[in-house]
């Protein structure tokens, strides 16, 4: 358990506690609190000491937890004494309790009264009245924006660099009169931090002399020395010691540092000296990762699915290729309707509970019945042979086994201690998933609106139905204990993957389900008359429409966005790093009417919508009927619906004056189009093209509107419509009015709203990204703003570079070696096709890709050859990038005889059609896979030269 974590600059307060398993990094509070225990007297003078070059009017102050510090409020924090060159100090007598800690940071106020907290966590220091007067705190201001800390997250200190717990060796006087403390978590488990200096007891720059730093509160390093001249100036420097051969491997890069003299004069004194930034004397640290989702992973022994104990195999082949991390896609619940549409991995029911698709079910127990163990043993083999997952054929047979296996154990799952502390742990959101999915169930349906007397959550009901008091008990355990399960099987796969040194990296979709849990339970906090999506691009022309409701911010921040921290805490449980779906999200959301089916209607939220002065101004001219309604006119009707038209005409339109046109009232939405031609089953192929044909035609003349109104506004702001250029309303305009619409347009999409997004992020990012300890990817692509980029640097979140989808306007392709190194580079995502695939898209981009990118001439090779996709490797492999993350796909793609004959089976996603079905699978079992052993070499070595 680990309380009051807090590693971001924008924390102000101690944040609410959190679970986070002791494996991850037992001491990581302490560590990056940069904590101390001192031993001080009764009557101490506690002396503040920073080095930070402010500007003109700007103020620094030290807040804390003590009431002369003004116990976290800014605006009662005691300010900070300017003395000479960026020195800043505050000295504060602390009250003689025998007992204490106390708790600090600096802050930095703008002339403007705006504040900026230094980064990292809270500084902290223990006090124990004994054997000081004096203590003098010298401290360095911590930098939000830099790349190096990323390296404090628990990717790195609780795997990657992971420590045995040691304290490792230690030679310091007591009492010192120094304390030299440095926050080092780069650094491999075999090495240590020592520190050398001009003073003897620093071993006059003698590397046989250095002295050793204790690594107890790694990645904090401190080593307590008694200075021979305290009085004179002292120069030093850190460097890296190899603990088994007992010798300095490495000195920081930079000039010496230099302790400044102080003067005793017979005082019993301390002086703490924290350095910031060890200067690393090698390059950045870079890695590889291969990403599959967990569905898609075969083994010999599966049931037609990946399964959680599936990863293990996979931990080990990543660990045989020195590959350092695995990344999986959402593995929340997402049964809602028990048809294979419960497929799609980012419409979870709740965001905490585990999808019963990746349950090893056999590792429950066996069934005693031998014919019913043989009949499940019989489709299991079946399933498995299957060259697609059949999601409802394996749910079924699960649940089946499942149910058999609760009622043949009842008596002993119900006793069972640790399953009972699992409930009481995770009651919280255990209770109401197991009443949600037990009301499903019972009313056939996920839709909590035709529940009944069971629609509105009732807290102190479910609490009662969900008892073993209870008589219909068992309904609702039988959820409780297959969470169980699943959270067994799972963690035991996240601590086999912390202990080899692999990362393992999840996935928070941007939205919620609308028939969740969550918005079962807590419907205030989600729009729940919105859905997000995603305006068009190259993949979706029509835009996204994912369905979910939007987010509440403003009564989420309420509670100091508790529902996201919760979400987070519990995902550190299994993760070191995850993946934002859509981040853009948080700065604004592409959100849709919930009358609108296409993406083509939404605007963002939030967003600053124009008004009719501003359009007039802008325009010259407001017409509503023209601007704000469907432009319907003759010339268009016969393209959109041939010989239809007149019919049409009759059926669907008003003629109110001779050429133009309005639609009819029960067709004045997608949604009431999409149900008055809702065909059933039956239908005839004849039939499904006619009605596809004027479901089109209608939805086209819906969206042929030029602004859009905006929520709540009463008619007097409105959005532009996205995509307006290539409307016939648009283009049917006059010249001049196009030209100033379309600047409008511009301005609106691309400049209006950056410093307005800017702030909008700041406001959520910080509190939702400093939850926990874990390394924070985003998924920055399509519409980015401006903003984006700044925010996520000054965050420290990484983000994401896809070759095919270049940031930079005009550009074709991006290329890996531009990218920063706080970012993952990929070839492809789980949303778009595999090199392979995409390769024989398009015979005219993979030709520019070919001669521009891959920089060879003449006529690329119609396939995309095994030499090729290795090329496409080699580049990604050398980008300077911290992360090159690969899918399991395109590694597979540098070996011809290994790789899969057809990979446009491959693919994962198609974002464009959203009833795709997600059931793609590996083509060769992870046994197999292991046994590759020229495979594996090759790509060994490859990753092995590029330095990763």
């Amino acid at each position: 358990m680990i309380k009051d974590w807090n590693p971001f600059f924008y924390s102000k307060i101690p944040i609410p506690s959190f679970k986070i398993s002791s494996y991850v990094f037992p001491q990581f509070f302490l560590t990056l609190g940069l904590v101390s225990t001192l031993q001080v007297a009764l009557s101490m003078l506690v002396c503040f000491r920073i080095h930070y070059h402010t500007q003109w009017g700007q103020r620094l102050k030290v807040v804390g937890n003590h009431l002369a510090l003004g116990q976290w409020n800014v605006d009662d924090a005691p300010e900070m004494h300017y003395q000479n060159d960026g020195i800043w100090e505050l000295s504060v007598d602390l009250p003689s309790e025998k007992a204490f800690s106390v708790a600090y940071k600096y802050v930095l106020v703008e002339p403007d009264g705006r504040i900026l907290w230094e980064w990292g966590a809270n500084r902290q220091f223990a006090v124990k009245a004994d054997k000081y007067e004096t203590l003098r705190l010298n401290d360095a201001w911590r930098e939000n924006a830099k790349p190096e800390n990323a390296w404090f997250s628990s990717a790195f200190t609780g795997v990657l660099m992971r420590r045995d717990g040691k304290k490792g060796p230690q030679r310091h006087p007591k009492p010192p009169h120094h304390r030299f403390q440095i926050a080092v978590p780069r650094l491999a488990p075999d090495q240590t931090v020592c520190v050398l200096g001009s003073d003897p007891a620093l071993g006059d720059w003698a590397e046989e002399k250095a002295v050793v730093m204790s690594e107890k509160d790694y990645p904090l390093f401190a080593a307590n020395v008694k200075l021979k001249d305290p009085s004179a100036p002292v120069a030093y420097k850190y460097a890296l010691y190899n603990k088994a051969e007992k010798r300095v491997i490495g000195w920081e890069a930079g000039d010496d540092r230099v302790l400044s003299p102080i003067s005793l004069n017979g005082q019993a004194l301390l002086d703490v000296h924290t350095d910031e930034q060890f200067r690393y004397p090698n390059e950045n640290w870079r890695g590889t990762g291969v990403a599959i989702p967990v569905f898609s992973l075969r083994s010999q022994q599966g049931m037609g699915t990946g399964e959680f104990n599936d990863l293990r195999a996979l931990i080990d082949w990543a660990v045989q290729t020195e590959l350092k991390l695995v990344q999986i896609l959402p593995i929340n619940d997402t049964t809602a309707n028990h048809t294979w549409e419960d497929c799609y991995p980012y419409a979870a029911i709740s965001v905490f509970a585990l999808n019963p698709l990746f349950l090893n079910v056999e590792q429950m127990g066996k069934l005693t019945d031998k014919s019913l163990q043989k009949e499940f043993d019989a489709e299991r083999k079946r399933l498995n042979a299957l060259a697609v997952v059949d999601h409802e054929a394996v749910m079924q047979a699960k649940w089946r086994y499942i149910r058999l296996y609760y009622a043949q154990e009842q008596k002993e799952i119900l006793a069972d201690k640790s399953f009972q502390k699992f409930i009481q742990e995770n009651r919280d959101w255990l209770l109401p998933y197991a009443a949600f999915c037990a009301f499903r169930d019972r009313y056939e349906t996920p839709d909590f609106s035709k529940w009944g007397a069971d629609s509105l959550y009732d807290e102190a009901r479910i609490s009662s139905l969900v008892s073993p008091e209870n008589d219909t008990y068992d309904e609702f355990a039988i959820h409780l204990f297959v969470q169980y399960h699943l959270h067994t099987q799972l963690l035991e796969v996240a601590e086999y993957a912390r202990s080899k040194g692999i990362v393992f990296k999840g996935d928070i979709p941007i939205g919620i389900y609308r028939y969740s849990v969550d918005a079962w339970v807590a419907p205030h906090l989600y729009n729940m008359n919105a859905q997000a999506g995603a305006p068009p691009d190259a993949f979706a022309v029509a835009g996204q429409n994912w369905g979910f409701p939007t987010y509440n911010w403003h009564e989420m921040a309420k509670d100091g966005y508790s529902w996201w921290r919760a979400r987070l805490s519990q995902m550190a449980t299994y993760f070191d790093t995850y993946r934002i779906d859509h981040i853009l999200g948080f700065f604004r959301i592409w959100e849709i009417p919930y009358h609108a089916i296409d993406g083509l209607l939404g605007h963002f939220n939030p967003a600053l919508p124009l008004s009719v002065e501003e359009i007039k101004q802008r325009l010259g001219w407001f017409d509503y009927d023209r601007l704000c309604r469907p432009y319907i006119r003759e010339h268009l009707l016969e393209g959109l619906f041939g010989e239809m038209t007149e019919w049409v005409k009759g059926e669907f339109l008003e003629e109110y004056q001779p050429g133009h046109f309005h639609l009819k009232s029960h067709v004045t939405t997608q949604r009431q189009v999409e149900q008055l031609l809702k065909l059933g089953e039956d239908a005839s192929q004849e039939t499904k093209d006619i009605h596809y044909r004027l479901k089109s035609g209608l939805f086209e003349l819906i969206t042929n509107v030029l602004l859009l109104e905006a929520p709540l506004s009463n008619g007097q702001a409105f959005n532009p419509r996205i995509s307006i250029q290539q409307t016939s309303s648009f283009k049917d305009l006059d010249p001049g009015s196009r030209e100033r619409l379309n600047a409008l347009y511009l301005d609106y999409f691309y400049h209006r709203h950056e410093e307005f997004w800017r702030s909008e992020a700041m406001t959520k990012l910080p509190e939702i990204t400093t939850a926990t300890s874990m390394l924070v990817c985003g998924e920055d692509l399509g519409m980015v703003p401006d903003c984006v980029p700044g925010v996520m640097e000054e965050l420290g979140m990484l983000s994401l570079e896809i070759q095919r989808m270049p940031k930079e306007t005009g550009r074709h392709f991006g290329h890996p070696a531009d990218a920063p190194y706080l970012s993952v580079v990929s070839p492809s995502s789980h949303d778009m096709s595999t090199i392979r695939g995409w390769w024989e898209e398009d015979r005219a981009v993979t030709q520019r890709f070919y001669n521009e990118i891959l920089g060879h001439p003449g006529d690329a090779p119609f396939y995309c050859e095994p030499w090729v996709c290795q090329e496409v490797l080699e580049q990604h492999l050398a980008s300077p990038a911290m992360w090159a993350i690969f899918p399991l796909q395109d590694l597979l793609a540098i070996d011809g005889d290994l790789r899969n004959e057809n990979p446009h089976v491959e693919r994962i996603n198609v974002p464009a059609n959203p009833k795709h079905y997600w059931q793609y699978r590996m083509h060769l079992d992870l046994e197999a896979l292991a046994g590759e052993k020229g495979f594996n070499e090759t790509l060994k070595d490859l990753i092995k030269q590029s330095g990763r």
